[in-house]
């Protein structure tokens, strides 16, 4: 009995010892895996520009106002809270409007810079997102925590992480409290304003019974009022609109007539083109957060450090944000009508646009403006010609109601993009060729602006 129970004890203690070392062998090998894990410098850049936009599209009361100044601080606080480790890179301090100081970092101490950068980035879009769900905000500290567990196995100095966590966090804050006295904090909260009472007059904006918006009241009559970046931003002059005519033949007449005659001959491909580029603020993350994505497919081909990366963002940030503020400012200066107002009344009373109307005045062509500054940015920073594809919203459902899907687009050049951009809403017939002509030429005046900053020494 005695060798009966040793025999059957022999292949248990084997058994026991052979699965432990399996065990020890696995959690040796995931760790391994894991201390392994180095995320590149690009990659941290454009997975919080990826979160940016997730919280852009999935904020209730979302607008394109509101969006382009969101990118505008948050693309701007990602160059700040790094930029003091980089001696080739000025700050912006001293040179946008009303930004004198910021947080200064210590010469004499040591910072990791993408600690800074992750801190500032999980500060500032809970700042400028404060009406996000509480779920949102739990998937910015998910990120802020992931990528600070994936970062701190680099650094053995513990006083470094907390030194750089709190830098980029009071960079953050700074920026946020600068915010706040620019004319468009919370305006969330106003979107439509019920008590302004817009003018009336021969060729003025309307609000459409085919429209996006069942507002009566145009989107934030008062956006044209607040702060710009760049103070010359807010000095350009108003761009020349034309005089009202009815008469058939008329500047002002076949302007309105060319939009009607496209809209009897739109291919499918124009089609695709006006869905594509709707941007609806209620579904998507709207035509300022299609900028910023185009920015994260271009840093995700690049693969450029870091710096590059936060200038990339800031720039196309703040050029975006002071080309909705220009535009409407002169939206609300001429207050102008929609297609869908001029030509059921002169042309065709039956006629319909293909794509509704926005809530707002006509000219100049907002989609028009940003995209042309935003691709001027993109030219600047990495030159004309870049072939890429534009998937941002490929795997959406077709529309029905316009028997058209939505086809990723492939372009060769930046301005390709604002060009078609600015097409599209031609083809959508919600805009006249003058608004996307005169979009397009500010659109570049106010980038150039930027790009004309003291970025570097």
């Amino acid at each position: 009995m005695d060798m009966y129970k040793h025999y059957v004890k022999i292949p248990s203690t084997r058994f026991s010892i052979w699965t432990l070392i399996a065990i020890i062998a696995l959690f040796y090998s995931c760790e391994t895996k894991k201390e392994t894990i180095k995320l590149a410098d690009f990659e941290i850049a454009n997975k919080w520009a990826e979160m940016t936009l997730y919280i852009l599209k999935n904020t209730p009361a979302n607008s394109p106002t509101f969006a382009s100044r969101s990118i505008g601080y948050i693309g701007l606080t990602m160059y700040e809270s790094i930029v003091n480790g980089y001696p080739e890179y000025n700050s912006m301090v001293g040179q946008l409007n009303g930004l004198d100081q910021l947080p200064q970092s210590n010469t004499n101490e040591e910072y990791n810079w993408k600690i800074a950068l992750n801190a500032g980035q999980s500060s500032i879009l809970k700042n400028i997102y404060l009406q996000t769900s509480d779920e949102n905000k739990l998937k910015i500290d998910s990120l802020h925590n992931e990528l600070f567990a994936q970062m701190e196995g680099e650094i053995e100095d513990k006083e470094v992480l907390a030194r750089s966590e709190k830098y980029g966090v009071e960079v953050a804050e700074r920026i946020f409290e600068w915010s706040k006295t620019d004319g468009g904090h919370r305006a969330y909260l106003k979107n439509f304003d019920k008590d302004w009472s817009h003018p009336v007059f021969s060729g003025s904006w309307q609000p459409p019974l085919f429209s996006q918006s069942f507002s009566h009241h145009p989107l934030h009559p008062y956006w044209g009022k607040n702060r710009t970046f760049l103070k010359i931003n807010s000095e350009l002059a108003i761009p020349s609109y034309m005089e009202y005519d009815t008469t058939p033949g008329s500047t002002y007449y076949e302007q309105f007539k060319s939009v009607y005659d496209k809209d009897l001959t739109l291919t499918q491909s124009e089609k695709e083109a006006a869905l594509w580029w709707g941007d609806d603020p209620d579904v998507t993350f709207t035509p300022p957060g299609h900028s910023y994505y185009i920015a994260m497919k271009i840093i995700d081909d690049r693969k450029p450090n870091l710096i590059e990366c936060a200038e990339t963002f800031a720039r196309i940030g703040m050029a975006v944000a002071d080309a909705f503020i220009n535009c409407w400012k002169w939206k609300y200066h001429y207050f102008t009508e929609r297609p869908n107002t001029f030509i059921p009344k002169y042309i065709d009373q039956t006629w319909e646009s293909f794509w509704p109307d926005p809530p707002f005045p006509a000219f100049p062509s907002g989609h028009a403006i940003q995209a042309a500054t935003a691709a001027s940015v993109l030219i600047d920073l990495f030159g004309e010609e870049f072939t890429f594809v534009d998937d941002s919203h490929a795997g959406r459902e077709r529309d029905e109601i316009r028997e058209v899907d939505f086809v990723p687009r492939k372009f060769n050049k930046f301005w390709d993009v604002a060009v078609e951009t600015a097409n599209s809403r031609f083809y959508g017939g919600i805009h006249i060729p003058l608004d996307n002509q005169v979009g397009l030429e500010e659109g570049k005046r106010i980038a150039e602006n930027v790009n004309h900053l003291r970025w570097k020494n």
